[in-house]
C-alpha cells in the first residue's frame, strides 16, 4: 500500500493566525469565541462569534487583496505556511503533478452582501466586475495554485461544515490512486457577516 504523509501544516484560526500560536492557545485552554467586533451587533440577538483576529496577509499588493474575499486570503496564508513548513522545493515537472483541493462551504458571503447593497443603491452598472471571481468557493484553491505556479488538479469541495474534511479525504484518495503526487488540501471559511 502506498504511504501518504503530511509534510506541512498551516493554520488561520480564531485562536491564532499560524500553527504555533493556534496550538499554544489551544493547549492553554483559550477559545476564539468572543463578542463580534467586525460589525455592530447591537441589534442582533446573538452577539458572539469566532472571528479571526488581527489578520494580515503580507507580500501581496493591496489592489490584489481587495479582489479576494477573506476566505481566499485565509487559505493563501495557511497554504503559504504549510508549504514553508513542508520544506519542499518543486521543479516545473513536479508542479504539473501538484494539486490544490480546498473546501469552502459558502465562499464569499461578505462580497455577496456588499455587492447586493451596491446593486440596490446604485444599480447593476456599479456592481464589481470581480463579483464572481471573489465569491465562488473554488477561488481559494485557484489563488493558491496561482501563487505557487501549480498546474495539477485544482478544485473545491463544497459540503457545508465538512468541506475541509471532504477536501482532505479526496486528496488522500487521489494520492493513493496515483492521480497526483502532491496536494495542498484543507478548508477555509469567512462567513461572519451582518
Amino acid at each position: 500500500m502506498k504511504r501518504i504523509v503530511v509534510t506541512g501544516i498551516g493554520m488561520v484560526t480564531p485562536v491564532g493566525n499560524d500553527v504555533r500560536t493556534s496550538w499554544e492557545n489551544l493547549k492553554a485552554g483559550k477559545n476564539g469565541v468572543d463578542i463580534i467586533k467586525g460589525f455592530d451587533v447591537t441589534d442582533y440577538p446573538s452577539k458572539i462569534g469566532a472571528e479571526v483576529k488581527d489578520f494580515t496577509l503580507d507580500g501581496f499588493h493591496p489592489k490584489n487583496l481587495r479582489r479576494m474575499d477573506k476566505f481566499v486570503q485565509f487559505a493563501l496564508k495557511a497554504s503559504i505556511e504549510a508549504f514553508q513548513d513542508s520544506g519542499l522545493t518543486l521543479s516545473d515537472k513536479e508542479k504539473e503533478r501538484t494539486g490544490v483541493i480546498i473546501g469552502a462551504g459558502i465562499g464569499g458571503l461578505r462580497v455577496i452582501e456588499e455587492q447586493n447593497a451596491v446593486l440596490l443603491a446604485s444599480g447593476p452598472s456599479r456592481v464589481s466586475p470581480f463579483l464572481i471571481p471573489m465569491l465562488i468557493p473554488d477561488m481559494a484553491a485557484g489563488q493558491v495554485a496561482i501563487h505557487f505556479g501549480l498546474k495539477g488538479l485544482n478544485f473545491a469541495t463544497v459540503s457545508a461544515c465538512a468541506s475541509g474534511a471532504h477536501a482532505l479525504g479526496v486528496a488522500l484518495n487521489l494520492l493513493k490512486n496515483g492521480v497526483t503526487d502532491i496536494v495542498i488540501a484543507g478548508g477555509t471559511e469567512s462567513c461572519i457577516t451582518p
